[in-house]
């Protein structure tokens, strides 16, 4: 009696074959692909947008929310942007056959530590279908094998998307399942990815705190762990208090429903009567319709309106809305034990004009990115010249931050002898 595999061993299975030929790719094969990838984006812009408005309109009838139907969007800036994303891997170097070190043993032996991929990623996100080029498009240029795994609320996007892609690889004559997605959305065939050990080599979980857990405590795959994204902007007594403003305004409004957005508002006291009022008037506090919803403590309320009082479940919370919790600290001692306490690793920021409280607070808070004197919306692959990011790490084995193509590669040792036996 023969065996049928599963959905998911036959995206597995196609993977595995893909692998042997993506991993061999020399770079102008891999970039005249990416070329022809962002070229066929811009071409079909507008039946990607048509395929985003049928995912947008299913968003509406469910009544999801403003952030999520903003994740979802894919507008004409939108899809330019990640054709650009793909156009700026192209520039960049290979990583793949870099040489990390070496040399020749009392042995005799001759060691060569090179760079190559790490295999088959699987890409399990929610509901940002932009994710899906941006990762496929680095598996590509890093040597790997992609299985994407977007959300059901995303579907007709990203089949739109993975499509499009898929067609640009036959055209350069490379093996189209260097992208495969998964379209079975139920719960049961991500369960099924998540074990699926022999077939994929890690496993990069994009998206919020449920599904990152999920995905952690399920898988059997290896799992580079994105995270949730509570950010802090901190004020202290020396700072800039309208530099200040315009940092924690771009941190929080800019684009609230991303990961690097500021969630948490950190004020010193002995700057508070004079920042608060100008935030006040920046955001519209104490109008009818204010800009951003403030929960802060009692000691802030004193300067500025708050809708309520704020708790540590505020404090802990990635709102991806216009929403920030607010507190007035003594010092930096209590903003970084706050952080610390509180924030997920992600990046946090000092506006300070006091270069001991910068060197103190870049040493002393834990998490990926440490600003000073800039916004946070800043941590992104993009923007930190890595072409574009598979995802943001808060852990810190194997990387950490925005995770480009080095991130997506791992290492052997090629060893060559004369004969060479150990006694």
């Amino acid at each position: 009696m023969s065996y049928a595999a599963t959905y998911m061993e036959q995206l597995g299975i196609a993977a595995k074959k893909a692998e042997k030929t993506v991993s061999a790719l020399k770079t102008a094969k891999k970039n005249a692909a990416l070329e022809l990838i962002a070229e066929k984006l811009m071409q079909n812009a507008e039946f990607i947008k048509a395929q985003n408005q049928k995912d947008i309109d299913r968003a509406r009838e469910r009544a999801l929310t403003r952030a999520f139907i903003d994740r979802l969007t894919l507008t004409d800036g939108r899809v330019a942007d990640m054709a650009n994303g793909v156009m700026s891997l192209v520039a960049l170097p290979d990583p793949i056959g870099e040489v990390l070190g070496g040399g020749e043993l009392l042995s005799g032996l001759s060691v060569v530590k090179k760079r190559v991929p790490l295999g088959v990623i699987g890409i399990i996100f929610e509901s940002r279908p932009n994710v899906a080029v941006d990762a496929a498009a680095l598996c590509l240029k890093s040597g790997n094998v992609c299985i994407l795994r977007g959300g059901s609320d995303a579907l007709n996007s990203n089949k739109c998307l993975a499509d499009i892609m898929r067609g640009a690889l036959s055209e350069c004559d490379i093996n189209p399942d260097a992208v495969l997605l998964v379209e079975d959305t139920e719960r049961e065939i991500a369960l099924e990815m998540m074990k699926a050990r022999r077939y994929i080599d890690v496993l990069v979980p994009r998206g919020g705190g449920g599904l990152i857990s999920t995905v952690v405590n399920n898988s059997a795959v290896p799992v580079i762990e994105t995270g949730e994204g509570n950010c802090h902007v901190y004020v202290d007594a020396s700072a800039d208090a309208r530099m200040a403003v315009e940092i924690t305004d771009n941190a929080k409004t800019q684009r609230p429903s991303v990961c690097n957005a500021v969630e948490t508002l950190l004020v010193n006291a002995d700057i508070a009567g004079e920042f608060f009022p100008l935030l006040a008037e920046r955001w519209g506090i104490g109008t009818p319709e204010p800009k951003v919803k403030i929960y802060g403590d009692a000691a802030s309320a004193k300067y500025i309106k708050t809708e309520r009082e704020a708790t540590d479940e505020d404090y802990r919370k990635e709102f991806n809305d216009n929403i920030i919790a607010v507190k007035t600290v003594k010092n930096t001692d209590e903003a970084i034990e706050h952080i610390n306490r509180f924030g997920t690793g992600h990046s946090e920021c000092i506006v300070t004009g006091d270069l001991d409280n910068a060197e103190k607070f870049q040493s002393e808070v834990d998490a990926a990115a440490v600003y000073v004197n800039a916004s946070t919306r800043f941590t992104d692959g993009f923007e930190f010249g890595l072409g574009a990011e598979i995802g943001i790490t808060t852990q810190k084995l194997h990387a950490r931050g925005p995770m480009g193509l080095k991130e997506l590669t791992t290492y052997k040792y090629l060893i060559n002898g004369k004969g060479q036996i150990r006694k």
